[in-house]
């Protein structure tokens, strides 16, 4: 019967560990669709100008920019998945021991002043920053280029799709500041199911309101990383006050996102590889090669 329960618990938990993957997954889907969809049948709004050559320029460079952000959501979200930020394969012996080592008994291996374990995902993980719950894995030295690169195509996404959405709080607003128009902006779940809207009207609303939210969301975790970014801090660091590890503002950029840091937010694909010295930087904290 214990071992029973201890599977179910098992596939239980694993089930949970993917469930904010499956549900940004969904949300980051349903806000394209939408949004083409008010490009495509909504928009323009004047009736003389839906079958004109600049409608259709305009609708393929609104389809072209929306796409180009999904694109690189998806694809930073799936580098930054599929790159493990642990130690694993990472050389941490020989002359590199120093001040600020520690040894980690569960992992069983001395590792560097950066170096954090995580009991989510059951490994020490090198520069670590955070675990991040919305993708399940930790943020560190490996994948945070990933990272911050999904965060700003998210950003820039929510707010294209913010302002395409401006129509629809405007026609939920046009009658004025109802208290029907105002709980279907706040509570349209529940407008839905007490039957004071309908279907169409709750999707609207509903994205909408899930823009506004994810892009303040986003944006405060996007500038605060950045802000890390620059000053060449860990968020674990950054509770503490510390910067002992700062290269200067390009050095930060160039240490953190590769030595083509300002080409690799336009594609994940565009290699931006760390200095050599990388590794070795996180592991030692000092630039000077070992001898």
């Amino acid at each position: 019967m214990t071992s029973f329960a201890a599977k179910v618990f098992g596939r239980v938990e694993r089930l949970c560990q993917h469930l904010p993957v499956a549900l940004n997954t969904f949300l980051v889907f349903s806000i394209t669709g939408e949004v083409s969809y008010l490009v495509l049948v909504e928009a323009p709004l004047e009736a003389d100008q839906k079958k004109t050559v600049w409608s259709s320029w305009w609708k393929m460079v609104h389809l072209l920019a929306q796409y180009f952000m999904l694109g690189n959501i998806c694809w930073n979200a799936l580098l930054f998945l599929k790159t493990s930020p642990s130690i694993r394969g990472v050389f941490l012996g020989g002359d590199g021991l120093g001040q600020g080592w520690r040894y980690c008994y569960t992992c069983e291996t001395h590792t560097p002043p950066r170096c954090s374990h995580c009991y989510d995902c059951k490994v020490c993980v090198l520069r670590r920053d955070h675990h991040c719950v919305f993708f399940g894995q930790c943020v560190g030295f490996r994948n945070y280029r990933y990272f911050l690169s999904c965060l700003l195509f998210m950003w820039s996404g929510l707010l294209y799709a913010t302002l395409m959405n401006a129509e629809v709080f405007i026609v939920i607003l046009k009658e004025g500041v109802t208290v029907h128009s105002v709980l279907l902006l706040l509570i349209p779940w529940i407008m839905l199911v007490s039957g004071q809207v309908s279907a169409r009207a709750f999707a609207f609303a509903f994205i909408a309101d899930t823009c506004v939210v994810g892009f303040l969301l986003v944006s405060a975790f996007f500038f605060f990383h950045l802000f890390l970014l620059f000053r060449g801090q860990t968020t674990r660091e950054w509770y503490s006050s510390r910067r002992p590890y700062s290269l200067g503002l390009l050095g930060n950029l160039r240490h953190t996102l590769g030595i083509r840091w300002y080409l690799c937010w336009l594609s994940p694909l565009i290699p931006s590889p760390v200095p050599g010295d990388g590794i070795h930087f996180e592991v030692t904290g000092s630039l000077e090669p070992s001898r």
